[in-house]
């Protein structure tokens, strides 16, 4: 047995036979032409036939995918109309007297290079798409037409890398997994993979032998690991892992693209809360209808310096375009408290879960507040983004978020930068801010409660003490009123009302919030489906009065 480890893009374990592909290459020679404007009329032409393959690709992947993912079949037209792209074609063309084939190779490389040396991670990955419609443009010119894998069995494909023309072709029925020896958890294929549902590994360090081609192995895209020729216990133990995957998967087939609705016909959202990008692929897997929390603060703690406007764009438009037009709920930066970072240099604080922290920060440091408010408006452009703003215990803290909200569309308005109409809202964490909502709903889109800290205030108990465990009661009455008091003020105002805490993931209490009208719960991507079945068992009419009463 052989053990190989990679990168995993997408979770699941597939067992069967390994198919080496191998991608057929362009042979480029470089001719001597005569006539230069029939060469060029020929180039003109095969760019024609190329985006016109790139428009079939784009309705294919649209149906398959959805219309964020197929965007790279836009992209890649777009590239092909890029007048920095053809001068280079046609110059080396007239100037060289060649034929169009080593034109076109030789511009393909050249900007492939320039993409590869950026230090950026996601203008790097555009070098693989040069690459690509390059390749497009040379089997147009050669006569020749655009690979597709084709197998009689189902198989894991192993290649070196694969462009996202190749992934979008795959036939899903014949196809177990794919390992390639390339790519990146940010490139198109793996957001294609992710959305697909099909197992991937990328970055494997496993040569393209022929030695391996019909050779039996597993892939686990959990571990990102691929076991070539599996000895017998190993064997058994991943048919066992695949059992239980595939278990659970089950429930996923039977409530997947099925409504978040009672039994009465009362319609609820349940969206997900993540950390950051790379829990995208559970949500997609768990079919939740959006995404109600991202934490945007990972990208701070994760770094050793403040992160640029730049590094936070591609991470939020990336989200945005792989959760393909759904709702992405992002909370601006909330450190402070336990979530501590050294690079901000804040004083020690006796009591910091009362201190400085959260919003009170980025309006005391505009420029880090208003980096990020720029980085997520322009990733607005690229899918459907709400904003929201934790610690909130004021109207006037709102007026003045605004005012920086407007300074910042202004700034984006006057150089150019695209950006979408994007929802306002708050998180709902302290009691003020329960008091008060009446007056801060008609500032805002939404409302989402945090009920972590809004049970920590209530009930003036530090929910990270132990030593008050078996007084820390999350069902206090004294917190659901306040959660209905919430409830009931956003919709007098027009607006709706979430819960993005733990407790909307508490079974026990999901009748009580149907009963109080919540519109939308957001949870962890795992027990989103746990959550539709009990909404779908729930008679809220039935149940209403004798919660309400109880409370």
């Amino acid at each position: 047995m052989q053990v190989f480890n990679g990168k995993g893009v997408f979770g699941g374990v597939a067992i069967g036979k390994i198919s080496l592909y191998r991608r057929k290459q362009n042979q480029i020679k470089r001719n001597r032409i005569e006539d230069i404007p029939a060469e060029l009329k020929r180039f003109k032409e095969a760019k024609v036939t190329a985006i016109e393959q790139l428009k079939e690709l784009y309705n294919r992947a649209l149906a398959e995918v959805g219309e964020a993912n197929a965007a790279i079949f836009e992209v890649h037209q777009m590239m092909l109309e890029d007048v920095d792209y053809l001068d280079s074609i046609i110059n080396i063309i007239k100037t060289q007297s060649v034929n169009a084939e080593y034109a076109v190779g030789t511009t393909g490389d050249n900007f492939a290079k320039i993409f590869s040396s950026m230090e950026d991670a996601y203008m790097k990955e555009r070098a693989a798409d040069i690459k690509d419609i390059s390749e497009r443009i040379l089997t147009v010119l050669s006569g020749g037409s655009q690979q597709v894998i084709n197998t009689t069995e189902p198989v894991i494909i192993l290649a070196d890398d694969l462009a996202p023309s190749e992934t979008v072709q795959l036939d899903k029925d014949k196809v177990l997994a794919f390992v390639t020896q390339l790519g990146s958890t940010n490139s198109h294929t793996a957001i294609l993979a992710r959305t697909m549902n099909i197992p991937a590994l990328i970055s494997v360090n496993m040569e393209l032998n022929e030695e391996y081609d019909g050779v039996f192995a597993i892939v686990d895209g959990f571990t990102g690991t691929v076991y070539v020729d599996p000895d017998e216990e190993t064997l058994a133990k991943m048919k066992k892992k695949q059992a239980e995957d595939l278990e659970k998967k089950a429930l996923l087939l039977q409530l997947k693209g099925k409504e978040n609705v009672t039994l009465d016909g009362k319609k609820i959202k349940i969206y997900a809360n993540i950390g950051n990008a790379n829990d995208v692929a559970n949500v997609l897997k768990n079919d939740a209808g959006g995404i109600g929390l991202f934490r945007s603060e990972f990208l701070y703690l994760e770094k050793n310096d403040y992160p640029t406007e730049e590094e936070q764009f591609i991470v939020y438009k990336t989200v945005a375009e792989n959760m393909a037009g759904k709702k992405v709920i992002i909370r601006t930066l909330d450190i402070g408290a336990d979530k501590q970072v050294d690079y901000f240099n804040m004083e020690h604080e006796e009591n910091p879960a009362m201190g400085y922290r959260a919003i009170r920060i980025c309006l005391d440091r505009k420029e880090i507040f208003k980096t990020q408010l720029r980085a997520l408006y322009r990733a607005s452009a690229y899918g459907k983004i709400s904003i929201m703003f934790p610690m909130i215990i004021s109207v006037s803290e709102v007026l003045e978020i605004k005012e920086i909200v407007e300074e910042v569309k202004e700034e984006l308005k006057e150089q150019g930068i695209p950006f979408s109409d994007v929802e306002l809202g708050i998180m709902i964490e302290t009691p003020a801010a329960v008091m008060i909502s009446d007056l801060l709903a008609k500032e805002v889109d939404f409302f989402s409660i945090g009920t972590n800290d809004l049970t920590q205030y209530t009930l003036a108990i530090d929910r990270q003490n132990p030593k008050l465990d078996k007084i820390y009661d999350s069902h206090h009455r004294g917190v659901l009123r306040m959660i209905k008091m919430v409830a009931d003020n956003a919709h007098a105002n027009g607006i709706w009302m979430g819960i993005c805490g733990e407790l909307a993931s508490d079974l026990s209490l999901t009748e009580t919030f149907l009963s109080m009208g919540i519109d939308e719960l957001s949870v962890s991507p795992s027990l989103i489906l746990g959550l539709r079945k009990k909404v779908r068992e729930t008679n809220v009419d039935e149940v209403k009065n004798s919660i309400l009463e109880k409370i």
